[in-house]
């Protein structure tokens, strides 16, 4: 019995806080949700992501390069 009497002091607690707290900070309090990927798979797809990035800024600046020197203007 001891133990049920302590849950429900706790609950109660908890409630009795919880409603005592203004809203607007209930809500300031609330955690951002970290993407799925990051949860399933960690760090690997934010790597691959970043590397794809870099892969392809450098081809578009490789690719204005040439469009630069080809056009005779340079």
């Amino acid at each position: 019995m001891a133990k049920s009497d302590e849950l429900v002091k706790y609950i109660t607690e908890r409630v009795v806080h919880y409603i005592d707290t203004p809203k607007d900070e209930r809500k300031g309090r609330s955690k951002t949700k970290e993407p799925w990927t990051m949860k399933w798979f960690g760090m690997i797809p934010f790597a691959v992501s970043l590397w794809v990035g870099k892969k392809e800024k450098a081809m578009n600046s490789q690719g204005e390069m040439q469009k630069r020197s080809s056009s005779g203007k340079g």
